[in-house]
């Protein structure tokens, strides 16, 4: 199962935001597992890079970032990713349509966000962290 995360559950992560931290954290967890496998894109480390380098300094903040690129998975953000993004014109929000399409691209099976309502116009399902983990995780072990 792919699983594509959304910048916010990025931010809660690296800059361990109670309460978002606990169900973000048990995601990523997955990373790695037989099961999952977890991915992002550029645009969503670039924005919790902003953000925990704001609160953590550059270098710590690299570090971060560096550990958490060796554990999930780099969608791309190509020529084709931005062309479908302008051309769907239910996307209002330019880069949550990159990340959507980035996204579909590696073919991730769902968009875990805690702004699901950004995603309204995806077909795939969007969850937050917490019902995705309740929903896929929790039960089956």
């Amino acid at each position: 199962m792919k699983v594509f995360v959304d910048a916010n559950i990025l931010v809660s992560i690296l800059n361990k935001e109670y309460p978002l931290f606990t169900h973000s954290a048990r995601i990523l967890s997955l990373s790695g597992t037989k099961n999952f496998e977890i991915y992002t894109s550029p645009i969503c480390l670039a924005i919790a890079f902003y953000f925990a380098e704001k609160k953590h300094k550059t270098k710590s903040a690299l570090e971060k970032i560096s550990l958490l690129c060796k554990h999930i998975f780099i969608a791309e953000a190509t020529n084709k990713v931005v062309q479908q993004t302008i051309a769907n014109k239910k996307v209002n929000d330019f880069e949550d349509g990159l990340e959507y399409y980035s996204a579909i691209e590696s073919k991730c099976n769902f968009i875990v966000t805690e702004d699901t309502s950004d995603f309204y116009f995806s077909e795939i399902p969007v969850l937050t962290a917490r019902n995705f983990f309740e929903k896929y995780v929790a039960n089956k072990n």
